[in-house]
């Protein structure tokens, strides 16, 4: 049977599916990107193929496209019991996981497939990293070697972001941040204009919050979330991916004069691979294991990464 519960899962939340048991969930969405545009999508070192897309995003979109449909069937339910329209608020879906597990790439096929469902065609993609603090602040506050963790983030306005958002605002803004200057960009702005669907990637999107905090004032980011999914491997596969990564970006953005890192270019592939593997130990790895990785089961869906980068098994949370 597909999705069969193991024992383990039994006093789980979630149902396991394998690819092939996920992939013939597809039913008959046709499969909209071609591999131009899949070119487009994905990151650095990451070899994403449209047969990946079929067997796994679309069986993803197709059930997405379902749950948006029945939220927006709600509010219309709604709207007739109060006998007058609300303001179009849209469907939020929290994309989580560790540096270099490829959050953004998944988050970007995402967007590309479900704006192409004909109920939902405006779909934005905003990232948690233009929520950090600029990098002043972050060295004020001596947390720059701590940059990605969850302190590391002005939450209060990520969680007035995600407010104006949810409260049906005629437009909600977003800092922009350059992975180039590895900063803030001053002065610059994403606007989100009441899209139908909004994407919200980042590392700590999943967390708690403080359970401590005034009643008042308990007004966590997950608050916000209709839909959360995790991306999830084991950590010395990402480990592996983050490497290969720096070492890409050491012969390209690394290059450029305006590059935070621009030092790191000069390092020979020995230097670099060293480094790399330090910094993964100190902070990213760190990260994962103390704030990021907790929280996987916190996701309504999890999906879990092969060490060739392709999903293995999906899991579901029950309803």
């Amino acid at each position: 049977m597909a999705g069969d519960t193991s024992p383990s899962d039994a006093v789980s939340r979630y149902v396991t599916f394998s690819r092939e048991e996920w992939a013939a969930l597809r039913a008959a969405t046709p499969l909209t990107l071609g591999e131009d545009d899949l070119a487009e999508l994905r990151g650095i070192n990451e070899r994403i193929s449209l047969e990946e897309v079929a067997e796994i995003f679309l069986p993803l979109s197709r059930l997405l496209n379902l749950y948006v449909a029945a939220s927006q069937n709600l509010y219309r339910v709604t709207d007739t019991f109060l006998g007058q329209p609300s303001a179009k608020v849209p469907y939020v879906i929290a994309l989580a996981g560790s540096v270099a597990v490829g959050k953004s790439t998944t988050a970007r096929i995402l967007q590309a497939l479900l704006m192409r469902w004909p109920d939902h065609p405006r779909v934005d993609l905003v990232t948690t990293d233009g929520f950090l603090f600029p990098n002043a602040e972050l060295e004020r506050r001596g947390l720059m070697d701590r940059k990605g963790f969850p302190e590391s983030y002005d939450l209060r306005r990520l969680v007035q972001f995600l407010a104006d958002v949810k409260s049906g605002r005629p437009q909600a803004s977003a800092p922009v941040y350059s992975h180039v200057v590895y900063d803030i960009v001053p002065g610059e702005e994403a606007i989100v204009r009441q899209p139908d669907i909004v994407i919200i990637e980042g590392l700590n999107l999943l967390q708690p919050g403080d359970q401590n905090a005034p009643s008042p004032n308990r007004l966590f980011v997950s608050d916000f979330f209709d839909f959360s999914i995790y991306v999830d491997a084991d950590e010395t596969d990402i480990e592996q991916w983050y490497v290969d990564r720096f070492l890409t970006l050491r012969e390209t953005v690394f290059q450029d004069q305006d590059s935070f890192f621009h030092h790191f270019a000069h390092l020979t592939k020995e230097q670099a691979v060293g480094l790399a593997h330090q910094i993964w130990r100190d902070i990213n790895g760190a990260n994962l294991r103390e704030n990021i990785l907790p929280t996987r089961d916190r996701a309504q869906l999890i999906l879990e990464k092969g060490a060739d980068h392709t999903v293995r098994q999906v899991k579901l949370r029950k309803l």
